[in-house]
């Protein structure tokens, strides 16, 4: 019995696949199989039913599974613990986040990669029920998403905190009549062009709020931030968004786009904030990180 054959056997039952594990390891398919087959041999047990639909633990190989969980993760533990007895942290992180938070972090970003550069470091740009998932399925270690009161914190499996407070925003043009302005209702934009930022929490926004726009004025949602950002200077359209995603932003600090905080009817709370799985071991490098944003994500409160 090897670690190599655990850490397969936790990946597959992490993602109910085959395929996926081998994709997530950056391994062969067939690495993956021939090792669980040599595992299941050497126990006498099978772990796995085998379909085209996926991989699913057997009755009598869940208990099994739960232990290789436990030593995988005992194994990680073991390894951070000797790196704490040399001058460098070694890990690997794997960060997901939606561009406006991803944007924001940057600097966080680039310290921690300075204090610890033998950490690897992998960062991909998702929407926030993507991250969320791949969060459950432990494809990645922490994501960087937006939390408001009306979100569910409590969610099954995960953990959330928050990270620094925001507030909703219109990004418009600085020729705009718009732009004068310090703050505006949401029915002062009725016959604005908007362009919106394709995530849930923004399209939740607009459905809430509906009877305060004409909706033929949104001409369309995209994920493509750099269209939104070309739209608004070329005074094509405006767009709402939280105040922390257009931090950094180069047009917001040359001052082609301004910002107008938006008065809300039913003002509520809403904030940056990270994910990352509550039943699983919380690597070190995933807590170095946290700390490192904490500390450079505050100086916005000042």
């Amino acid at each position: 019995m090897q670690l190599e054959q655990l850490a397969f056997v936790v990946e597959v039952s992490k993602t109910g696949s085959l395929t996926a594990a081998a994709q997530n390891m950056h391994v062969t398919l067939s690495a993956v199989s021939q090792s669980i087959s040599n595992l299941e041999e050497e126990l006498g047990v099978t772990l796995f039913i085998r379909s085209r639909m996926g991989a699913t633990p057997t009755p009598e190989g869940r208990p099994l599974i739960r232990k290789a969980y436990q030593i995988i993760e005992l194994s990680n533990e073991l390894r951070e613990e000797a790196s704490g007895y040399t001058n460098k942290q070694v890990g690997h992180l794997r960060l997901a986040a939606f561009p406006g938070p991803l944007h924001l972090a940057m600097d966080a970003i680039l310290d921690f990669k300075q204090n610890y550069p033998y950490i690897q470091l992998d960062i991909t740009e998702k929407g926030i029920d993507q991250i969320i998932e791949d969060v459950r399925q432990g494809k990645i270690d922490i994501g960087l998403i937006t939390l408001s009161e009306y979100d569910n914190p409590k969610q099954a499996g995960l953990k959330f905190g928050q990270l620094l407070e925001g507030k909703m925003v219109l990004a418009v043009n600085r020729q705009s009549p718009l732009a004068l302005y310090e703050s505006i209702t949401l029915d002062e934009l009725k016959r604005e062009p908007l362009i919106i930022y394709n995530e849930e929490h923004l399209k939740w926004f607009m459905d809430k709020h509906q009877e305060s726009f004409d909706l033929s004025n949104v001409l369309f949602y995209t994920n493509n931030t750099s269209a939104i950002m070309k739209a608004i200077r070329d005074g094509m359209a405006s767009t709402i968004g939280l105040n922390l995603s257009f931090i950094n932003e180069p047009a917001i600090n040359n001052g082609d786009i301004v910002l107008v905080e938006l008065e809300l009817p039913d003002p509520y709370s809403i904030y940056l904030g990270w994910v990352r799985s509550e039943g699983r071991h919380l690597p070190k490098a995933t807590e170095l990180f946290i700390k490192k944003l904490k500390h450079r994500l505050s100086e916005y409160e000042k």
